[in-house]
């Protein structure tokens, strides 16, 4: 095996509130897959680091591993080796929950499903319910009252410091826990989840959207930065995306089974269907538009990574997300005139005041409203007989 004198240095980190080792290296792409197929490495998006929790290897272990693969190991930053050799063996502990509540946990997770829910909606609700019927210790379902639920609340977002979107989340997974109990005393209208956050979007400019592209050199990543802008898809739209979804000679991309399990046809820019050609004639997809070198779905954290490499070399210093590209589409398209209805099936947003906010950032009629300041320096100047032009720097 050539390992091109590859190299990486070993820390101790906690992960999760586990005890971890991570693995960094200078970026190379055959080291980053050589690491990836040592089963248990995982990728931290918050500490940007490979790792692997101590209960899965010993210093020893992963160390053996690494160097069976030709890696030169550093370790010389863990301050105590021996003790570090050592198999960390602290987890979570289960929940206590008695049997009978685990059967009701479990039945309602056959609710939720029975109401069509995402895998992952089902997940968080099952997971803050489990916590909640910890909570309660033992408390009979049919006794609860809302003085549980705001008890359990409080200590939640108190402790774990939840978003305002986690939080309404929780609120959420307990409302929907309360209607399955119909034998409780839980009165579902009296839950109040918090106001939702209303943030306006970062969006680029036209002229930041052509520098984006132009200063991305790859022709895949061309290709998937201006499929994103200008059918205005959501970054998960674009690694779902089957090649005959692409419809050229009608100008149409097919988005099937999109947020909200809606299907819904967007448009396909005349000016980048030369640029798609030149990307499927050189890269060849097989079933996907944008597909993993080895084969299947490509990743979200690819996709990010090269677009924040790309804003970089543009000079855009706004922080941009794959979804910034979006909010640009929608917003532009408000600026050119476009109907607010139509950019609302476009996007596909179920309610029409999700699609408004975009003309809060749109300037085509904002540019139209003039300052005060300016009515009153030109009102000024056209009553001042012995200056023509009335200047802020001279009026002391």
């Amino acid at each position: 095996m050539n390992t091109e004198n590859y190299n990486v240095t070993l820390r101790e980190i906690t992960h999760r509130e586990q005890a971890c080792f991570s693995i960094g290296f200078t970026y190379n792409y055959k080291l980053k897959e050589l690491v990836k197929s040592i089963p248990g490495v995982r990728w931290s998006a918050g500490k940007k680091t490979f790792y692997v929790f101590k209960r899965n290897y010993s210093l020893h272990q992963l160390f053996t591993i690494l160097k069976k693969k030709g890696v030169y190991v550093n370790y010389s930053l863990i301050k105590n080796p021996k003790k570090a050799n050592t198999i960390v063996k602290k987890q979570r502990t289960g929940r206590k929950i008695s049997e009978e509540n685990k059967q009701v946990i479990r039945a309602f997770v056959r609710y939720l499903q029975g109401l069509r829910l995402s895998k992952n909606t089902i997940k968080v609700y099952f997971t803050f319910v489990a916590d909640f019927v910890e909570f309660i210790a033992g408390k009979p379902l049919d006794r609860l009252t809302n003085e549980d639920v705001r008890l359990f609340v409080e200590q939640q977002v108190t402790h774990k410091k939840y978003a305002i979107s986690t939080h309404r989340q929780l609120v959420s997974a307990i409302k929907h826990f309360a209607t399955f109990l119909p034998e409780s005393s839980l009165e579902v209208s009296e839950m109040i989840r918090p106001k939702k956050s209303h943030y306006l979007p970062s969006v680029l400019s036209k002229e930041e959207i052509i520098d984006l592209l132009r200063c991305t050199k790859n022709l895949k990543h061309r290709a998937v930065l201006a499929l994103l802008y200008s059918a205005g898809l959501r970054i998960g739209e674009v690694l779902d995306l089957p090649l005959r979804n692409i419809d050229v000679d009608r100008r149409q991309i097919f988005i099937k089974n999109g947020k909200g399990r809606k299907d819904r046809v967007v448009i396909l820019a005349e000016s980048i269907v030369p640029l798609l050609q030149n990307y499927y004639f050189t890269y060849r997809p097989n079933y996907y538009f944008i597909e993993n070198p080895k084969g299947g779905k490509y990743s979200a954290g690819s996709i990010r990574k090269f677009l924040k490499a790309s804003a970089k070399r543009a000079g855009i210093t706004k922080h941009i997300t794959p979804h910034t590209l979006r909010h640009s589409f929608a917003t532009h398209l408000i600026e050119n005139g476009i109907g607010l209805r139509y950019v609302q099936d476009l996007l596909g947003h179920s309610k029409p005041e999700t699609t408004m906010i975009y003309t809060h950032v749109a300037k085509k009629d904002l540019l139209k409203i003039t300052s005060p300041l300016d009515e009153a320096i030109k009102q000024l100047s056209q009553t001042d007989k012995s200056e023509k032009k009335v200047r802020l720097s001279g009026n002391y």
